[in-house]
């Protein structure tokens, strides 16, 4: 629709045509409860740890109990561990041609004091002692390599020297014997030693590592520094490439002066914990939103627990976190080797399931009264993530053998109830973000009630001190006022009529008195 101008009599026009419609009771009485705010409806469940795989479900209980902290952290974590020992190096074929790689974005969001560091470090550990042990295993074969190529070079060096000085009968053969040997030189490669994460690295940094390791990588950070860094904190300008294709697997290619990398299909693996403000900051950043980014991450935003936890705690049993360790490594190890991916089948009722998901969710996406229209952008990936997170829950229940069963029924339930969990978390973070158009106006209208000192209003009194770059009509309006009316900050009543003949009055609005006061 086209915005008109505020005195546009075809304005006024609808504008009245909407007030008539809009209540018939009389004067609304004087009593007012509590307005409600406008995020106060989003409900944050706790995290469901009871569908992880049971040595997963055993060691996240233990680390919330013994750190006092919400199970949510732990459960997001062990979920990017898991995606950090399978991450590009399994696929999970769901039906087609449609594949999803096994890697997540995970981010929890808690305010300072919450011991995030320590449970990134207890759940995080096992990887690290992982990648030590790839390192150790790898280290004969890079020594093996680095001789061979030395003495490859050297060889290739003596024979082009040999070339240059050879007589003139015999300058062809050595030409070729130098070509040769310097062909053979070029082919050997050294193996790089193997990295599993990286923490807060450049964009370039991941790349290349990203290169390095076959296209595997994981980003573990208690910190959101990763966030300013995407953002252009050294470049002076945001740098997404490798963080967007690296979650879908698109192949990426960097063709620069100074190095040329190719990564047909990388796999980086995003695990965060980080201050509230964090997302709510990386909100405002231009081109996140746009580009794609803020829609790769699965967000968690559980209720901190300082202020009611207990001093004297239950340590994670020894057994549990053994269990757990070993598990980790086991599965890291078992699957490092493979160069073509591992491919995980769904059973024919674990599809099916994941058919009925993807039929409740479509009605969802609608852009006018879909749940989750305002947030297309990240729902349109959540079938996705939850077949990863389907393979990941296999995978964990059968570690290196996997790709030998199906995903069955129970665990795909399992990854979408994980998936509601995400979607009512990743509304809140996106109210918290702004996403929300209709949310932005009623907060706009909010300010104007407040600012004017309002008791009683109409709505084109309303609509005329808004911007119209932000309500450019009328009809963009009148969501945000239902909004507001439903949360209790407003009451539309239908004035007496003066007269007998002519129009209806236009209704009108009760502001709180809370909003009244805030203007005085």
């Amino acid at each position: 629709m086209t915005p008109q101008p505020v005195d546009s009599p075809d304005l006024w026009a609808g504008l009245s045509t909407l007030e008539d419609l809009s209540g018939e009771d009389d004067t609304a009485p004087e009593v007012w409860e509590d307005p409600i705010p406008l995020t106060g409806r989003r409900e944050r469940p706790d995290f469901p740890a009871h569908v992880l795989t049971a040595w997963v479900r055993e060691f996240v209980a233990a680390v919330a109990e013994e750190t006092q902290t919400p199970v949510d952290l732990a459960g997001s974590i062990a979920l990017a561990v898991l995606a950090t020992a399978a991450g590009g190096r399994s696929v999970v074929h769901v039906r087609g041609n449609w594949r999803e790689p096994t890697n997540l974005y995970t981010v929890v969001a808690l305010p300072p004091g919450n011991r995030k560091s320590a449970v990134f470090a207890l759940l995080t550990n096992p990887l690290y002692e992982a990648e030590k042990q790839l390192k150790a295993a790898m280290k004969p074969v890079i020594v093996e390599a680095e001789v061979t190529a030395r003495l490859a070079k050297e060889a290739a060096d003596k024979a082009a020297a040999k070339a240059a000085s050879a007589d003139n009968d015999k300058r062809e053969q050595a030409v070729a014997t130098a070509v040769g040997l310097a062909q053979t030189a070029d082919t050997l490669t050294v193996p790089a030693e193997p990295v599993l994460l990286a923490d807060d690295s450049t964009p370039e940094t991941v790349t290349s590592l990203m290169a390095e390791q076959g296209g595997r990588l994981s980003v573990m950070s208690a910190e959101g520094g990763i966030f300013d860094i995407i953002a252009g904190r050294y470049s002076g300008a945001p740098n997404m490439e490798v963080f967007l294709k690296g979650h879908a697997g698109d192949r990426l290619r960097v063709n620069r002066q100074t190095r040329k990398e190719y990564i047909d299909a990388p796999a980086l693996t995003i695990g965060l914990a980080v201050q509230p403000d964090v997302l709510q900051e990386i909100g405002k950043v231009k081109g996140f939103k746009g580009r794609g980014l803020l829609g790769r991450f699965l967000y968690s935003l559980p209720v901190s627990t300082v202020g009611e936890r207990e001093v004297i705690t239950e340590p994670v049993p020894e057994q549990t976190a053994a269990t757990y360790t070993a598990r980790v490594i086991a599965l890291t190890l078992s699957l490092a080797e493979w160069t073509d991916p591992a491919v995980i089948q769904l059973s024919p009722e674990a599809d099916a399931a994941l058919i009925a998901y993807q039929k409740r969710l479509e009605p969802q996406l609608k852009a006018r009264g879909g749940k989750l229209g305002h947030v297309t952008d990240w729902a349109g990936k959540l079938a996705g993530a939850v077949a990863r997170m389907a393979a990941l829950l296999h995978l964990a229940e059968h570690l290196g053998e996997g790709y030998a069963h199906p995903v069955p029924e129970a665990t795909m339930r399992a990854a979408i109830e994980l998936g509601e969990y995400y979607t009512a978390h990743a509304l809140a973070v996106f109210d918290v973000m702004g996403a929300d158009p209709v949310l932005g106006r009623a907060r706009s209208v909010l300010d104007a009630l407040r600012d004017n000192g309002w008791e009683d209003v109409s709505r084109r009194d309303v609509f005329t001190v808004l911007s119209r770059s932000e309500v450019p009509t009328v009809t963009d309006l009148e969501p945000a006022l239902a909004l507001l009316e439903d949360h209790g900050y407003l009451r539309s009543y239908q004035p007496e009529r003066t007269g007998k003949r002519g129009r209806p009055p236009a209704a009108r609005m009760q502001v709180h008195p809370t909003l009244r006061d805030a203007g005085r």
